[in-house]
């Protein structure tokens, strides 16, 4: 099961690099709707593009849960290996779950292309988009612990070498000597990490007493463009997955009063757990701020999942009892989407009063609708940013009146 990973590698200039074209599979359990797999498979799609590759086809089979062997079961893997055969151009099959190693070299004979699941194309992306050392250093982490498990499937070629009952043999000997080199390299990495970490903890000592605000939201929601719009920065932003995967911290002034602005990671539902066991670092900046801004698209059909999908990692890093403030961007694109060219104005505005208010009332918090793209609203959602900062500092430093 040899992985793709070039870490860190730039593409060489000359080389006209060739889009890959993938199928998509997925399954619909007990636990998991027919709309629910929709859902997952089109964040898949997603992935895929991100990655460079083209979607040409989906394959989906109702499953009490998944086939231990193969994913699907016989019928249906014998429908997409002749559809694969039919299309040359096809060079992967990606599956929507956690393949083991045993399924994946299974799955490759049967299919003759390349396979790869949710986990490992999560990882390819975020091995291209890495790059501080730290950002590096954790994917590379994450890959070390997502191989160890699948070491067995990846000795199936030595089979007839290894004997019965016991399975003896020269690979037995490989496969122990490989899982130590992955052991080894996984306890080298964690100490790589902790050294980074504890870096970062004293440069974030030495940035004083200033409040400290995160930007924190589902992957691809605008982050970063809100990150640029308001602390007038140039930080990476693109409309895809994962554009950001290092903590980008600037100082930013809203009159005279001073205080640091954070973009993060973005989250994804069926993030694999070892990818967030290895993010957790980069996450210290939320951790360690004072309010959060939750960016949501407003326009995605399934942002109220996205909400929950981050809470849910929210909670587990602790930071549930910090102020919030939600922000609800795209709301250009919404309009867009949503509204029809005869609707008049007055119907939109009470659409989009009505819409905040039970948002409001539902997540118990400040909401606000904004376009980071076009800078609509921007400025009411600075005044609702300076007035959270201004009493965080008069109840840190509540002798310090007029300080502002």
């Amino acid at each position: 099961m040899a992985q793709d990973w070039n870490l860190g590698e730039k593409e060489r200039k000359g080389i006209v690099k060739k889009i890959e074209h993938a199928v998509l599979v997925g399954v619909i359990t007990d636990g998991q709707s027919e709309e629910k797999s929709k859902e997952y498979l089109d964040e898949l799609e997603f992935l895929a593009q991100t990655a460079g590759a083209m979607t040409v086809k989906r394959f989906t089979q109702k499953l009490k849960h998944p086939n231990v062997r193969t994913y699907v079961q016989k019928g249906k893997m014998e429908e997409i290996a002749a559809y694969v055969e039919d299309n040359e151009e096809i060079s992967m099959v990606i599956f929507d779950d956690d393949l083991t190693g045993k399924q994946v070299g299974i799955l490759e004979e049967e299919l003759k292309v390349k396979i790869l699941d949710r986990s490992s194309l999560i990882l390819d992306i975020f091995a291209r988009r890495a790059q501080t050392a730290q950002a590096k250093t954790q994917v590379e982490l994450a890959q070390m612990q997502y191989l160890l498990p699948r070491l067995r499937g990846l000795w199936t070629h030595l089979e007839r070498q290894r004997g019965g009952i016991g399975m003896r043999g020269p690979g037995e000997k490989e496969i122990e000597t490989d899982r130590r080199i992955v052991r080894d390299k996984i306890s080298m990495l964690k100490k790589k990490l902790e050294k980074i970490d504890q870096q970062n903890l004293t440069r974030r000592k030495q940035r004083g007493q200033m409040v400290r605000v995160a930007l924190v939201g589902y992957t691809n929601v605008g982050k970063s463009t809100l990150m640029n719009t308001l602390s007038k920065s140039e930080v990476f932003a693109e409309d895809k997955l994962f554009a950001t995967l290092d903590t980008t911290v600037r100082k930013v002034v809203f009159g005279r009063m001073p205080f640091l602005l954070s973009d993060t990671v973005g989250f994804i539902r069926k993030l694999p757990h070892h990818l967030v066991e290895s993010f957790k670092s980069t996450l210290d900046e939320v951790r360690e701020s004072d309010i959060l801004i939750h960016v949501v698209d407003i326009s995605h059909p399934q942002y109220e999942d996205q909400i929950h999908a981050v809470n849910q990692t929210l909670n587990e890093l602790g930071t549930s009892n910090k102020p919030v403030l939600y922000v609800f961007n795209k709301i250009d694109k919404y309009r867009a989407d949503y509204y029809d060219d005869l609707l008049e104005q007055e119907t939109k505005d009470e659409i989009e009063s009505d819409l905040e208010k039970n948002l409001r009332n539902n997540l118990q918090a400040e909401t606000i609708f904004i376009s980071a793209l076009e800078k609509e609203n921007v400025q009411e959602l600075r005044d609702k940013m300076t007035v959270m900062i201004q009493e965080m500092y008069q109840k840190r430093y509540p002798y310090k009146t007029g300080f502002f």
